[in-house]
């Protein structure tokens, strides 16, 4: 059996802290500025089979078991079909039809898919403030996600059902991205069992090579023209995506998961579509509409509330644990500003009768 790792502070910790978010953001970034040069499968391919070749050789070199058995291939594989192959294949696609910033919040509402699954499969109760952070999630989702003359066409008595405003709907990158998103969610699911027939770094490096090998092949059959117009700025873009926004990022995420940080990796996730917008804008110069923009801060709070139910709850218990306590009963001993008794000095008489 391996040794657990103990935690090691590592110099800037908190910055390597919220450095896989950071990359995560700032891919989508990357990866959207080079989409007009490449292809979404060739390029989602690119970032997943080279990054599962760094995180094995990391795995190997820090001494970590080869998977073994055939129920850790097929878990495996299922993880990677679903987690690397659809996840990064919607994602790339997506990215086509959508900006990098609200791609990224459409992505990272999946721990919202992922508390439902919890629920259902494994009975993971969510409480008051998992519900909230699912309905305000709900309604900013159909704020990014539904055409802005649906929304206010609801206000209007105007709804627009033709055949086109569906296809439209349908063929949006948002839409894409949900079903990016659900993938993932799924996935983080199947850690489960894939966890529990092999390592879990090691698993994951070898769902990424399982994964990314057939988007190269969908590539080849259904795409022209992968790399010709890639410039050097292209491959420095793919390669940041595939270095930082996939390999480091996965290393960095399980260090701080397997030495206890993974409370704190939870309440972060949120920080990826921020780095992304705020990337996004910078560099691409991305605009959302009005009502975009408060679908994107309302899928934050749902995120955050969704991933920080249990210390809500824990600190409206403590609150209301204090409202209900009895006060305490009065007493006649004065309460100098110190807090400390003050012992007055009577004297009692005996008064004599004749």
């Amino acid at each position: 059996m391996q040794k657990p790792q103990t935690q090691a502070k590592l110099p800037f910790q908190p910055l390597l802290l919220i450095a896989p978010f950071f990359f995560w953001g700032t891919a989508m970034v990357a990866m959207k500025g080079v989409i007009p040069h490449t292809t979404p499968f060739f390029m989602a391919g690119v970032r997943l089979v080279p990054a599962g070749v760094l995180v094995l050789l990391a795995g190997l070199l820090s001494g970590r078991p080869q998977p073994k058995g055939w129920q850790a291939w097929l878990w495996i594989s299922i993880f990677g079909f679903v987690d690397a192959t659809l996840f990064q294949g919607f994602l790339a696609q997506g990215l086509v039809r959508t900006s990098a910033g609200l791609g990224s919040v459409m992505i990272d509402s999946q721990p919202l898919a992922v508390a439902i699954l919890s629920l259902w499969l494994f009975q993971e109760t969510i409480g008051f403030w998992g519900w909230l952070g699912l309905a305000i999630g709900l309604i900013g989702i159909s704020l990014i996600g539904l055409p802005d003359d649906w929304i206010l066409g609801l206000f209007n008595s105007e709804l627009l059902t033709t055949s086109a405003d569906f296809t439209q709907l349908f063929n949006s990158g948002e839409w894409l991205m949900l079903l990016a998103a659900l993938s993932m969610a799924v996935g983080t699911v199947l850690v489960r069992w894939v966890c529990r027939y092999a390592d879990p770094v090691m698993g994951t490096g070898w769902h990424m090579i399982i994964g990314g090998l057939p988007l190269f092949g969908l590539s080849a059959l259904l795409e022209t023209q992968q790399w010709q117009n890639i410039d050097l700025s292209g491959w420095v873009a793919m390669g940041y995506s595939t270095i930082f926004g996939s390999a480091i990022s996965y290393g960095l995420f399980f260090y701080f998961a397997s030495s206890g940080s993974l409370t704190s990796l939870s309440s972060l996730t949120f920080l990826t579509p921020v780095f992304a917008l705020f990337f996004g804008n910078l560099f691409l110069q991305e605009v959302l509409s009005s009502l975009q923009s408060m679908g994107v801060g309302l899928t934050l709070v749902s995120i955050y509330l969704v991933n920080q139910r249990d210390t809500l709850a824990e600190k409206l218990k403590i609150k209301r644990s204090k409202d209900l306590a009895p006060s305490q009963p009065e007493t006649n001993v004065l309460q100098p500003a110190e807090g400390n008794s003050v012992e007055l000095p009577i004297e009692i008489k005996e008064i004599e009768t004749s």
